[in-house]
């Protein structure tokens, strides 16, 4: 069995070279205009580094911006992981067993006779 760790690659930069946008601060002009303003620094890392998150009104305003769709910029990428394998059920190994070994012992409280 394999487990599949979804992700995504952010292609804003390609995007901007093939609208003729070859710097960051060509780009905040152009957010300005749809109503959103980023520093410098913001724009900057928006370019050149990947988003963990992104406002649904900065991408819309980047897809007005660029004439493009969210697909261009946000291209989804799965890569398959092979599952770890488990040990057997009943193959030499008692899990169990071994937990409660690691416990500690319930003290006992015995009164003075």
């Amino acid at each position: 069995m394999t487990v599949r760790r979804l992700g995504y690659r952010w292609r804003l930069r390609e995007v901007m070279a093939a609208r003729g946008l070859w710097q960051t601060t060509d780009l905040a002009p152009l957010l300005a205009e749809r109503g959103i303003e980023l520093s410098s620094t913001q724009v900057y890392r928006l370019v050149t580094q990947t988003p963990e998150r992104l406002s649904l009104r900065i991408l819309m305003a980047l897809c007005d911006a660029l004439e493009c769709t969210s697909t261009d910029l946000i291209e989804p990428v799965a890569e398959a992981i092979p599952a770890r394998k488990r040990a057997a059920s009943g193959a030499g190994s008692d899990t169990a067993g071994e937990v409660r070994a690691l416990r500690p012992k319930r003290a006992r409280i015995v009164p003075d006779p």
